[in-house]
């Protein structure tokens, strides 16, 4: 890496989007300027009889959840996205709109309420993936649903109104914006090399080393080149392949593994229960091949400095673009030095 990129304001092109991102590493001097908090200790209730998704317990729907044992799908009472919104076509002059139908879940990690993934064993791990699988090729194949997104909110401060260990998928009949982006991406490195863009970015990360946070068999997870978030994060399969529901049950686990990993890492950072928002993009579900298609993981998440310092996508953010000041390089060092074995159990 040339050393310049560690001193002097630059911009970072994100090969996925399309999209510059602004490096100013020159305002930290020192780029490390964090501490550990006195930060809430972890919850030890398994159970919270007022939880809406622990075990046994009523929704505010009015339904009640099952006794589950192991990861547990439901549709979402506040769905987003309905399956039976009526059509719409509606254009006057410059304002335009179309309806937009879809199904909404919510996936319980555990029936343990005092758990979140970096606590949770790697083959419990496992069965939250096999279930975004499933979820993934049942929804995929319905009439009206063309892109599956799965995802995760963790922490109040990443808008997570619930501290039961969950996800949601949101799966609609249009593909988003940020999967279009992507997909034209990945279409042209695909139609001039017929090679995927994110197996060769893999093979140069691998070759550089100093981006990577952790590989095993069948996955990397790095800090991306182009990272807007201060410890933002990426898996990515050793194997090029299009979407979740082609992992073999050998992937199934060592993505759990890495996952688990990733995020032990991350409330390490802070000794705290480290926010961010995750999410996987893979291949639409309209029915078409996408070979240019490469499964990956991203991890957004806000923590800058402290268990309460954020980063803040405000002023520049918002109006003209993203911007950082630690470097990718810097983050990836830092999380490199903590320990593998989360806080809590040391």
């Amino acid at each position: 890496m040339n050393t310049e990129l560690n001193n002097t304001p630059h911009r970072r092109y994100n090969i996925l989007t399309g999209e510059w991102i602004l490096v100013s590493p020159h305002r930290t001097n020192r780029p490390w300027q964090g501490k550990t908090e006195n930060s809430k200790a972890l919850k030890k209730e398994t159970y919270d009889a007022t939880c809406y998704l622990c075990p046994g317990n009523t929704r505010a729907s009015g339904d009640t959840n099952p006794d589950y044992r192991e990861p547990y799908s439901f549709v979402n009472d506040f769905s987003s996205l309905l399956p039976d919104s009526p059509e719409i076509d509606f254009q006057e002059g410059l304002l335009k709109a179309e309806s937009e139908k879809g199904i909404c879940k919510v996936v319980c990690f555990s029936p343990d309420h005092s758990l979140t993934l970096p606590l949770m064993e790697v083959d419990d791990i496992t069965q939250v993936i096999k279930i975004w699988k499933n979820e993934y090729l049942e929804l995929g194949s319905e009439k009206d649903i063309n892109y599956v997104q799965i995802f995760e909110n963790k922490g109040a401060i990443m808008g997570c109104s619930n501290p039961h260990p969950h996800g949601q998928i949101w799966s609609q009949s249009s593909v988003p914006t940020e999967v279009l982006k992507k997909s034209a991406k990945f279409r042209e490195y695909w139609n001039k090399n017929k090679h995927s863009l994110l197996s060769d970015y893999l093979e140069q990360e691998l070759e550089a080393g100093e981006r990577i946070l952790d590989e095993n068999e069948h996955f990397v997870s790095l800090i991306p080149y182009w990272a807007v978030w201060p410890f933002e994060a990426m898996i990515i399969p050793k194997r090029h392949f299009q979407h979740i529901g082609q992992l073999s049950e050998a992937e199934e686990k060592a993505y759990a593994e890495i996952i688990k990993k990733l995020t032990i890492k991350y409330d390490n950072l802070f000794e705290t229960s480290f926010p961010y928002s995750s999410g996987i993009h893979q291949a639409p579900t309209n029915g078409k091949d996408y070979p240019e298609w490469h499964f990956h993981m991203s991890f957004y998440p806000p923590l800058l400095r402290s268990a309460s310092v954020k980063k803040f996508m405000v002023g520049y953010e918002m109006f003209a673009g993203p911007q950082r000041d630690i470097t990718a390089e810097e983050a990836a060092k830092r999380l490199n030095e903590l320990s593998s074995i989360h806080y809590f159990n040391k």
